[in-house]
């Protein structure tokens, strides 16, 4: 997809919300079978109660001539109510009050020259506004884009920010599609965040939820019942309605979403949760109409999908058309092999597993699963590279852990180190979770402020939900899982950015740093095709790149104790007399190693005595 510059904000009405006009505010919605509508406006202490016309589709609406951006809103449905907007663009008293008329033309963007990088060249690092620094909100995020940029970071991968009950959520219980959390800020906090992003030159990604609603304060149900359907269940209740009666309503609301994201908050592309939650019998799929629309506005569309399907980022006919999906398996085997065994009914962890996932993308291609008993996943070589997000750690991965642990902590340094630069320098598009390159200390726990009853169920839940581990098994054991509710899980998930001051952070972030650096520097780490590299597995994982005037090669041992002859294996010999000269090794003593690195430059026989990672460069 060619790399276009971001569109200019302008007035284009959404299917549904309140709009401002030259001549007032335009309010509509989408409430087919309810007679009566009308829209209660506040200023002030003054309220005027509007009555709204239904047209043929089902839609209410009317043009309020004395409207104005600032004016508080919410609906009356056959006298019931008041239920703020489904579409509403900001809950300033939360999503059970009223919303509020929000203008997005007022504000003054700086980026018309800004234009997004290729999604060969990203480096994606995914956060959480709230957690990612103490004060929790858009406008304290502009000042640690500085140091993303100096990192290495071209993408931000925001976790949902549509409106949630309480003042603390991960966002998947949100219930607000177009309202950014009044936690983190106004929407005018929002667009400065990405503008800023866009100065800094990091694109920004949206992490956006349209397989479920959270459990409290979603109304659309109070307008139309015909938003969910039943012959659909997910995890979450109900599915939503993409393929049934009425279902041209209800798409145009989550396909509008999308595009609003990009048009007013010059958001640069969408990650879409859990796309396997999404279910649509219709010949073409919501999921191919939200990635055309988004494409259409010059963005970039990642489906987090556990599935294993090329379908989803296979271009068209035959695919979905999605930039990239998500590829866990090779996050789960390196978690396996580090000492996370969370995924061993699935994954061994071993070098020839790892080495399978790099050659093709990810490692179930069909076969049955360990843990379902299920066939999953198709083959996906004939992919681009750039298709599959890679990680080693992401929100799910530390938070889904009873005790929010990240991944180092569950690690020897070496091993932690090793990964770390085999992901970095793979051939797929690399995702880092906020905290990870310097081995944040804090935790990342799941947290909540739901109401009193539903916060009781959240805790019984998240302890039923870890009843079969053996390391939290009867009462006592279990009273150490933390109460998602407890304000305490939010605190304790914040980023401490005084560590990265400490030796071992401090070291731990060079490597990260170093090993971008090179991937930003020689294209070779950033292959467009599958023609220029090549992987084996050696006992340890070897990678090969042969760039125009020199190859390279990694090779990455994450358990140590093995033994490689370059001169002998044929997968590393080199061509017309080059010579394998050393570039980085994940165990140098600026990275936190000992600097005892594997190479001996006499014999080109390698002993990795320990985990690591070495990066050779081809020489004459």
């Amino acid at each position: 997809m060619p790399v276009v510059p971001n569109p200019v904000t302008s007035r284009e009405l959404l299917p549904q919300g309140a709009e401002v006009l030259d001549n007032g505010v335009r309010y509509r919605v989408w409430a087919p079978g309810k007679r009566n509508v009308q829209v209660e406006v506040f200023r002030g202490a003054r309220c005027r109660i509007i009555p709204l016309m239904l047209d043929a589709g089902g839609y209410h609406h009317a043009i309020d001539d004395d409207g104005q951006a600032g004016d508080l809103y919410q609906y009356r449905l056959n006298g019931k109510g008041p239920f703020p907007d489904p579409a509403s663009r900001w809950q300033p008293e939360g999503v059970h009050g009223k919303s509020e008329v929000i203008d997005p033309c007022k504000y003054e963007w700086s980026d018309i020259a800004w234009q997004r990088p290729r999604f060969r060249d990203l480096v994606i690092y995914e956060l959480h506004i709230g957690a990612f620094t103490p004060e929790g909100t858009f406008r304290a995020a502009i000042g640690k884009l500085s140091y993303l940029h100096k990192l290495g970071v071209t993408a931000i991968q925001l976790m949902p920010v549509g409106d949630f009950p309480g003042d603390r959520n991960w966002g998947y219980d949100g219930v607000s599609l177009f309202a950014p959390a009044r936690c983190y800020g106004t929407p005018d906090d929002f667009r400065a965040f990405v503008d800023a992003a866009h100065e800094h030159g990091i694109a920004v990604f949206l992490d956006v939820v349209y397989n479920h609603f959270g459990p409290d304060g979603n109304y659309l149900g109070q307008f139309s019942a015909h938003y969910f359907t039943k012959k659909q269940k997910t995890p979450w209740g109900d599915g939503v309605n993409f393929d049934g009666r009425y279902r041209t309503a209800v798409r145009s609301l989550f396909v509008s979403n999308a595009v609003y994201w990009i048009r007013e908050f010059h958001i640069d592309g969408l990650r879409v949760d859990a796309t396997h939650a999404i279910r649509d019998g219709m010949p073409r799929h919501i999921l191919e109409e939200i990635a055309d629309a988004v494409h259409a506005c010059g963005g970039y569309v990642i489906a987090e999908d556990n599935r294993n399907l090329a379908k989803i980022s296979a271009c068209k006919p035959s695919g979905h058309g999605y930039d990239a999906e998500y590829a866990d398996d090779f996050c789960h085997t390196v978690q396996v092999a580090l000492g996370d065994n969370r995924f061993g009914d699935e994954f061994v962890g071993s070098a020839a597993e790892i080495a399978d996932e790099l050659q093709n993308g990810w490692y179930y291609r069909g076969q049955s699963s360990g843990r379902t008993g299920e066939s999953r996943g198709c083959e996906c070589a004939h992919l681009p590279p750039e298709r599959f997000l890679f990680s080693v750690s992401n929100h799910d991965q530390v938070g889904n852990r009873a005790l929010g642990e990240r991944l180092h902590q569950l690690a020897t340094a070496e091993a932690y180190r090793a990964a770390s630069a085999l992901l970095l320098l793979a051939p797929y598009t690399p995702l880092i979770f906020m905290g990870q390159e310097w081995g944040a200390s804090s935790p990342f726990l799941y947290f909540t402020d739901h109401n009193r009853e539903l916060g009781r169920l959240i805790e019984e839940g998240r302890r039923h939900e870890f009843a079969l581990d053996p390391e939290f098994a009867g009462p006592e054991a279990a009273r150490r899982i933390p109460n998602p509710q407890n304000l305490e899980c939010f605190e304790k998930s914040k980023l401490n950015w005084d560590e990265l001051q400490d030796g071992q952070h401090a070291t731990l972030f060079a490597l990260y740093w170093e090993f971008l650096r090179l991937r930003a520097s020689v294209p070779v780490f950033r292959p467009e095709t599958r023609e220029n590299w090549q992987v084996k597995n050696l006992g340890v994982v070897a990678l090969r790149y042969c760039g125009d005037e020199c190859d390279w090669l990694v090779l990455v041992d994450l358990a140590g104790g093995h033994r490689i002859s370059l001169r002998e294996e044929e997968f590393c010999r080199t061509a017309n007399g080059n010579n394998w000269i050393p570039v980085l090794s994940s165990n140098e003593k600026k990275f936190g190693g000992d600097g005892s690195g594997s190479f001996d430059k006499r014999s080109k026989i390698l002993v990795f005595s320990q985990p690591e990672a070495l990066v050779l460069k081809g020489t004459p």
